[in-house]
């Protein structure tokens, strides 16, 4: 039900259109963005053995923690047509399948038990959920005591600039062509004050990403 009323069924041409889009446009800005996620991701190796991942999409982020061999990843997305993207970056990585599983479902509404993950893992998922602080209260209430999450996140560019400008006036056909993607949410505040006992949080400018350029990105602990 949350499902359905958080991210409406969309048609399914649309989401296999979409799913394939992201799987094979997102290539320049993975690129760019990479030494910020091994720094990040290196904080999971031979800690974490079962990793949650929301908006997990077409797996980008696998390569980087799957390779651990008793690793446990749940990857969370309300686009199903994902699932088989995901499922061959994970073999890619070297995650058995037996080791992975797919749940169609919102950042809203985990579909998991209390303090059962380890980790959570979220990348360029803040800014299409509906709502960002009831996301981060299910991030929290699936982490164990001393769980952490991880994110890469673009937010809003500066006021005043040319850049949030622009931003401002894109925003709104940007939610409709990238499903719900908001380009000026103020993220990094979100993830602030959303009550984890400490955040390691720090800014990025990707020169490849023109309207997402300004990121944040960081660990979060429970």
């Amino acid at each position: 039900a949350m499902l359905n009323r958080l991210h409406p069924p969309r048609p399914d041409w649309y989401e296999e259109f979409y799913a394939s889009v992201m799987n094979s446009s997102m290539k320049s800005y993975e690129a760019e963005v990479a030494g910020y996620k091994s720094q990040l991701f290196d904080n999971l190796r031979g800690k974490a053995k079962k990793v949650l991942e929301i908006g997990i999409g077409t797996g980008p982020n696998l390569k980087y923690y799957a390779a651990d061999t008793d690793v446990q990843v749940l990857g969370v997305d309300p686009n199903r047509k994902m699932e088989k993207y995901a499922q061959t970056a994970a073999v890619a990585a070297g995650l058995p399948l037996t080791n992975f599983k797919f749940l169609q479902a919102v950042g809203e509404a985990i579909p998991v038990s209390d303090a059962s993950v380890d980790a959570v893992v979220g990348t360029l998922v803040l800014c299409s959920v509906k709502d960002v602080d009831m996301t981060l209260q299910e991030v929290r209430r699936v982490l164990k005591p001393g769980g952490i999450y991880l994110f890469v996140e673009h937010v809003a560019a500066k006021d005043g600039t040319f850049l949030k400008f622009w931003q401002n006036v894109v925003d709104p056909l940007q939610q409709i062509v990238s499903d719900g993607c908001h380009l000026t949410r103020q993220t990094g505040n979100n993830i602030s004050e959303a009550g984890f006992s400490s955040v390691e949080l720090g800014n990025a400018f990707l020169s490849n990403a023109s309207l997402i350029s300004p990121h944040v990105y960081g660990i979060a602990h429970k």
